[in-house]
């Protein structure tokens, strides 16, 4: 597997993409940028799984760049702010309607209690997912939202859909730890065009408790030290999927070892630059691509209300729609937050542009979504061209695929665009909360 840039020696001579201004400030240095996310996206990181032990390798190097830097530990000592999820695994799983019983492709069980039994008699709330809808955001809206028992009826249409979410959802289904094993609700999706007049559903679950842990790192303020300015990325992805070819691991080198590595060169750059009147907090989310339970966790542990602002930083790795020199923010509307850090780039050739993909309702689907949602200008920040990326999650998203220069100028455009917020000059617009 390639694990080294194709294009370094292009790489090493950069557009001058930037003023004088900021290209003193030495934001990020290129080997740097290469060496992080190539150790972030190396098959010895194994793809980083939430819930495998090859996620804790991955941590403990985020945190020995942010010791090197000389920064302090956020929540413990060891960089890590730990907490605990629970792993289901399905047992019996079976459905019958009209007593004939579905075939393993015709149905997803989402649930947590250690048994499940329902039928036509049960009081449980149903729901569809009608031919047209947008089947991706229907299907998390309902899981991520909706705090009923719920059966689902699912359009035919969307059999290849139910199939794909199936095949992802049986490696694991993970819950926050409950004391009680029947706290939550469980979600039942049929591919069945209308509701069945007589259907049996059973299931059970067995157990098992996890450790995860975010990887957060701070640098008090000087003068506004009870005002948080928040950057982060997500280091967790997917790990080992079904072979192609010889290749089992999905390295996640755009999706996010690039996010995380930018967080971690605007650590060391503020650091070094100490600037900031304000306090920075840099934090590597765990879990994100099983649920966001990494920033739900710490999001839910801070006061919101102190947060000024959140960058957080999702797929750089490659020129976004607009080209090169941009990002898009996912609800730019939302907040005044991208257009100050735009005042702060005149003279350069750098531009933030609203997220172009509005339909995908990116702004509450990563994780700058509960502190958004509590009225922080929380914006995600990215490059990645969602509707056409062959490689996302699949064992091809390597670090051979990325544009070093993509990831160094979008770092330094980040920096550059905060520094008012981070020297407490400039304050953004809160976002309205969600009732």
């Amino acid at each position: 597997m390639k694990s080294k840039f194709a294009y370094f020696s292009v790489a090493l001579l950069l557009p001058a993409l930037f003023s004088q201004t900021v290209a003193q400030a030495q934001v990020a240095d290129i080997h740097d940028v290469q060496r992080i996310v190539e150790t972030l996206a190396a098959d010895e990181m194994r793809g980083r799984a939430s819930l495998s032990p090859d996620i804790a390798k991955a941590a403990d190097f985020i945190a020995a760049e942010f010791r090197e830097a000389g920064l302090k530990p956020y929540a413990e000592e060891n960089y890590r702010q730990s907490f605990a999820v629970t792993k289901v695994t399905n047992g019996k799983q079976v459905i019958t309607l009209d007593d004939k019983p579905l075939k393993e492709d015709q149905f997803i069980i989402l649930n947590s209690a250690p048994a499940l039994s329902w039928n036509a008699q049960s009081n449980i709330e149903q729901l569809s997912i009608k031919k047209g809808d947008d089947f991706s955001e229907r299907f998390r809206d309902i899981v991520r939202n909706n705090p009923n028992n719920s059966i689902v009826w699912i359009d035919p249409s969307f059999e290849p859909m139910l199939a794909r979410f199936k095949k992802i959802l049986s490696r694991e289904n993970v819950v926050p730890k409950q004391e009680n094993a029947s706290d939550g609700p469980s979600k039942v999706f049929i591919l069945n065009k209308t509701p069945a007049n007589n259907f049996t559903i059973e299931a059970s679950t067995s157990r098992e408790d996890f450790p995860l842990f975010n990887v957060a790192a701070v640098i008090p303020g000087k003068s506004k030290p009870e005002e948080y300015v928040i950057f982060s990325g997500h280091y967790d992805h997917i790990g080992i999927l079904d072979a192609v070819g010889q290749d089992s691991i999905a390295n996640g080198a755009d999706d996010d070892a690039s996010g995380t590595t930018a967080m971690i060169a605007l650590a060391k750059y503020f650091k070094k630059a100490a600037i900031n009147e304000r306090t920075l907090i840099f934090v590597a989310f765990t879990a994100e691509e099983i649920g966001m339970f990494g920033s739900k966790y710490f999001s839910n542990q801070i006061d919101a209300d102190k947060v000024v602002a959140m960058i957080n930083i999702e797929m750089i790795g490659k020129d976004s729609k607009f080209g090169p020199n941009s990002l898009y923010v996912t609800g730019y509307e939302n907040s005044n937050l991208a257009k100050l850090m735009q005042e702060n780039l005149k003279g350069t050739a750098f531009k933030f542009y609203p997220d172009p993909y509005p339909q995908q309702n990116l702004f509450y689907r990563s994780d700058n979504a509960v502190l958004a949602a509590l009225g922080v200008p929380a914006h995600t920040f990215s490059t990645s061209q969602i509707d056409k990326d062959s490689y996302y999650h699949t064992v091809k998203d390597e670090v051979s695929t990325l544009d070093v220069n993509n990831i160094k100028s979008s770092i330094e455009a980040i920096a550059k665009g905060v520094e008012g917020i981070v020297k407490g000059e400039q304050t953004p617009t809160r976002v309205e909360k969600l009732k």
